[in-house]
């Protein structure tokens, strides 16, 4: 079947989200006095990174909720075990002015939402909650590109568990093998958009994992401007996959 539609993941896909976090989280450091606590800023956004790995995990096998996964990582980060739920909230909300400050869409995402506009249908499918990526997409001006908005906290399930694909599939009203999955990590996005029956395509910018082995029967792309003329030529059946 050709593909019909393209379901994308927001964050390091169409979002500069590790950007956004870096910066953001460094000026809320200096702006917070904590940075004295550090050898330097970059030893400090590492630390937050490897916390926020880790507590997302935890969301993502529905150990913590999402409110809580953030609460934690403020928690741990400080050092600050008994911190109350409010002052946690009021700590990481700082640090969202500082990281909203710094959004913006990859240079390629424009381009090929364009080039596809009229030849297949769109959605997205992320990990993170509708509440934090229906305002993402709006403050970005691409919320109306998209027919359907799903999140791993409102649908209680996270890629890469096959029904979180598979429920994407279901809101365009699409067989899985009418759909493509455009995501920026092999194993959550890659691997689980193909073995959920999707045309699994990994975003790799730059080759930054190019050690990493890839799903089988997915494709590897260092652009999005290579999306349309991989889904023009759809050629999952009977052609060597371009990962690897």
């Amino acid at each position: 079947m050709p593909i019909q539609a393209v379901v994308w993941d927001v964050d390091d896909t169409l979002f500069d989200y590790t950007t956004a976090d870096r910066e953001g989280m460094r000026a809320h450091l200096v702006a917070e006095g904590l940075l004295a606590g550090y050898g330097s800023a970059e030893e400090a956004l590492v630390r937050w990174r490897e916390i926020t790995d880790r507590q997302w995990a935890r969301f993502a096998a529905g150990e913590v909720d999402f409110v809580t996964q953030r609460r934690d990582r403020t928690r741990v980060f400080l050092g600050r075990p008994g911190l109350t739920d409010a002052e946690a909230d009021d700590w990481f909300q700082r640090y969202v002015t500082h990281y909203e400050a710094a959004w913006s869409l990859f240079p390629d995402v424009l381009p090929v939402l364009d080039a596809l506009a009229d030849s297949h249908r769109h959605a997205v499918l992320s990990n993170s909650s509708l509440t934090v990526q229906d305002r993402k997409l709006r403050v970005l001006g691409v919320h109306d590109r998209f027919e359907a908005v799903l999140c791993a906290a409102e649908l209680g399930v996270s890629k890469p568990d096959a029904g979180a694909f598979l429920a994407a599939c279901g809101a365009l009203g699409l067989a899985p093998d009418e759909v493509a999955y455009v995501g920026d990590h092999p194993e959550i996005d890659g691997r689980g958009a193909a073995d959920a029956g999707l045309l699994s395509v990994w975003i790799d910018r730059g080759g930054a994992r190019a050690a990493v082995d890839p799903p089988s029967g997915g494709r590897r792309i260092a652009s999005l401007s290579e999306l349309p003329a991989l889904l023009g030529a759809d050629t999952r059946f009977g052609a060597p996959s371009t990962f690897g």
